[in-house]
């Protein structure tokens, strides 16, 4: 597992020619939040603005010190592929609140955290509003979210399957007060799923 804000900044080299091909600005997320679709690599234009962009199906090895792509020409952008203007920025998911159904506000999105095929697994949080082993983890999984806030910008999560996940979870290192001092997972990640466009890997 590692969080998205370990990909930031990291280099992206082309296996073909070994052509540094940019750096990882933020992360693309599908709707559901289930799943990276894309690495977002910057913006360009002056007047008509299109973000570039590496699917995650052109992305072969995410390492430690460095990404890899399978050839120098996987940069696209928003324009040349339409469906990427619905994806979400990992960004625009930070500060994000978590509520109960009854709306008790439980904390605030701080990250997102990733497994080794690329989909998303839980999520870090910045800050805690309650007590409880929730406070002490500090991370709720995907599994246990009901309404990922699409429409009123607050997640729901269902606390039953909440407290009993948090019971199962030993030790979550990833999960922190700040979102400035999350701490650097140091796991290999390989082969993100296969982007089909509009349609998140799925598994």
């Amino acid at each position: 597992m590692r969080l998205g804000k370990d990909l930031l900044n990291k280099p992206i080299y082309s296996i073909d020619e070994g052509k540094l091909l940019g750096k990882v600005q933020d992360l693309y997320l599908d709707s559901t939040f289930e799943v990276v679709l894309g690495l977002y690599v910057g913006s360009q234009g002056l007047v008509r603005r299109k973000s570039e962009l590496i699917r995650a199906g052109d992305v072969v090895v995410l390492g430690d010190d460095a990404i890899l792509a399978r050839a120098g020409d996987v940069i696209t952008d928003d324009n040349a592929l339409p469906a990427a203007k619905s994806w979400m920025r990992r960004e625009k998911l930070i500060g994000r609140e978590a509520d109960t159904p009854g709306g008790t506000r439980l904390g605030v999105i701080g990250d997102v955290i990733v497994d080794t095929a690329g989909r998303i697994s839980g999520f870090a949080l910045s800050r805690v509003y309650v007590e409880g082993p929730l406070a002490d983890k500090r991370v709720i999984s995907r599994s246990v979210i009901t309404d990922t806030g699409q429409e009123d910008g607050r997640m729901t999560v269902d606390l039953a399957k909440l407290e009993a996940s948090l019971m199962s979870i030993e030790a979550v290192p990833l999960a922190v007060e700040t979102v400035e001092d999350i701490p650097v997972a140091k796991v290999e990640m390989s082969d993100l799923p296969v982007d089909s466009s509009e349609t998140p890997a799925q598994g």
